[in-house]
């Protein structure tokens, strides 16, 4: 019998292993792996919890990308919001098929490759994320103090060294084996159930490195930014309400989607590396699935970073209004043009105005 642990993400490729293009196979699993497998949080709750990140990820993000793309300046931080957008679509495009794997008890038809990709996006749209929101705030900082350093060209190439950095990163995950068959379930697994193989510390600092890399450093300097904004523009009612409400979602995003689920993955990390059993299989996923959020709270941050952002959807919703308006007086002038033909007849020839109820006026 093959002992195995949830998420013990063994990097194969580190050990110098190579990783097997097809399913891997693994006999039985313990009754507490059987139990998550099986139960209604990973069958039920998690898998809702992703349709509602879909149904309104997707098109807020849609809506949002199209008015950046074709209806606003271009300027750096536009183009960040362009970059984070984009990275959400791609996590919520690949969301049915993490759905379905849920759906049919955590059985994944799709094949190893489309399970390394999903994997891959997954925690790329974190850290990309992470990172993005990080130079919006640098950005922002540096309109208020240093409007001479914000550069449209200098954003491109800090979202382009952004994905590579991230797709660098986590190139391992993209190179393991992540499916397995277990028998005494009669399904196959997408990064849920790996086998657990001699550890290594190089695990831990890989992980270590990469939670300090791309998420504890960032946050920190997104706090200093955004703090510093809030602090120049405190005399500012109109600017200051609009950076408080950037740096609320913005921190928001951090504690809900964000730091749950890097704080449980280094934590799992370090127990198998003190030699200490790791069960925080139902917490990870959970965070896992709370991250998604931010695919939702993100165009709300949209809102409140470009000016010309909001000023179009304001517009829109505006234009809406008036159209409907206008609709309305429209319907009511015809609705009462209609009354008037039907209940008076004017003759022409002797002024006569006759009321179809039997009353006649003399017009004068």
């Amino acid at each position: 019998k093959v002992r195995t642990r949830i998420l013990n993400c063994i990097l194969c490729v580190m050990g110098g292993q190579r990783s097997r293009a097809r399913m891997g196979v693994i006999g039985n699993v313990d009754n507490i792996t059987r139990g998550h497998l099986t139960g209604a949080v990973t069958t039920v709750f998690i898998p809702t919890l992703y349709i509602l990140v879909f149904g309104i990820g997707l098109p807020a993000n849609a809506l949002g990308l199209w008015i950046m793309i074709t209806k606003i300046r271009k300027l750096p931080s536009t183009i960040f919001l362009i970059n984070l957008a984009t990275s959400d679509l791609l996590l919520i495009l690949m969301l049915p098929f993490k759905i379905s794997y849920h759906l049919m008890g955590n059985d994944w038809i799709f094949g190893e490759a489309l399970c390394r990709l999903y994997t891959g996006l997954f925690y790329g749209n974190m850290y990309c994320s992470i990172l993005l929101l990080t130079f919006i705030s640098v950005d922002r900082y540096f309109a208020l103090v240093h409007p001479f350093l914000s550069d449209k060209r200098l954003a491109c190439g800090v979202c382009l060294g952004t994905w590579a950095l991230v797709s660098l990163s986590l190139l391992p995950f993209l190179l393991v084996q992540q499916t397995y068959h277990i028998h005494n379930l009669n399904v196959t697994t997408c990064h849920d159930v790996l086998p657990l193989r001699q550890q290594n510390g190089y695990f831990f600092y890989y992980f270590a490195s990469l939670v300090t890399v791309e998420f504890a450093l960032p946050c920190a300097i997104t706090l200093f930014c955004y703090g510093s904004v809030i602090k120049t523009l405190a005399f500012n009612e109109k600017k200051y309400k609009r950076a408080a409400g950037a740096t609320t979602l913005t921190l928001l995003v951090y504690v809900l989607c964000f730091t749950p689920s890097n704080v449980i993955l280094l934590t799992h990390h370090l127990q198998f590396f003190l030699n200490h059993d790791s069960d925080l299989y139902i917490y990870y996923m959970l965070s896992l699935a709370l991250s998604g959020f931010s695919s939702c709270l993100d165009p709300f941050i949209y809102y409140f970073v470009s000016d010309d952002f909001r000023a179009k959807v304001q517009a829109t919703l505006c234009s809406r209004k008036e159209k409907g308006g206008r609709e309305t007086s429209q319907e009511l002038l015809r609705t009462t043009t209609t009354s008037t033909t039907t209940n008076f007849l004017y003759t022409s020839h002797s002024k006569t105005m006759v009321n179809f109820q039997g009353s006649v006026c003399v017009c004068v």
